[in-house]
């Protein structure tokens, strides 16, 4: 067997919610994670300082990517820790080269209601001439209640977004667009 292949293997044996490693844990353990979720009309955001078009805009956010992890405990609720990778953009009219974006994480039933949502702040500094940053973001604990030891993470749905102004949220359901062709990852 080659190294990629073995290697492959491994991490694809390695991937799970469960931090017990033993078979007996795992078979009686309901161990899948909760679906993140990026909702798609809070997955970027553009604040304008004037009209809808590149040349306005302040400032701009993105939730590139969200990744979580779970741990189940015997009885008690899971407890889950969640990787978001977020670009920002600080555009033609953006005058601070610091800045705060909000976004939110909830947890839901599944198609359901709200257990719990949560906003968060994320500082960012625009250094020099910089224009963009991409900042790997950390939550190291999200609960996730569920009445017992049979309950599965699936029955959940972790949600992210970030946080929007009517407007925003708007320009977004429009289905309007704008490139930023010199965002990259750095």
């Amino acid at each position: 067997m080659n190294k990629a292949l073995a290697l492959a293997l491994f991490a694809a044996a390695a991937v799970g919610c469960s931090s017990d490693n033993s078979r007996a844990a795992r078979e009686k353990n309901p161990a899948p994670c909760p679906p993140v979720i990026v909702l798609n009309d809070a997955a970027r955001q553009i604040e304008f300082d004037g009209e809808q078009r590149l040349e306005d805009v302040a400032y701009s956010a993105e939730i590139l990517s969200a990744r979580l992890q779970c741990r189940y405990y015997a009885e008690k609720p899971i407890e889950a820790s969640l990787k978001l990778d977020m670009a920002f953009g600080r555009g033609p009219k953006g005058a601070e080269k610091d800045r705060k974006f909000v976004y939110f994480v909830a947890v839901t039933r599944k198609n359901m209601e709200v257990i719990e949502k949560v906003e968060f702040a994320v500082p960012v500094r625009f250094d020099g001439d910089k224009r963009q940053a991409v900042v790997e973001e950390t939550i190291k604990t999200i609960t996730i209640p569920r009445a017992n030891k049979d309950i599965a993470g699936t029955n959940f749905e972790v949600v992210v977004g970030l946080s929007l102004t009517p407007q925003q949220a708007i320009f977004n359901r429009s289905g309007k667009s704008l490139k930023f062709p010199e965002m990259t990852r750095n």
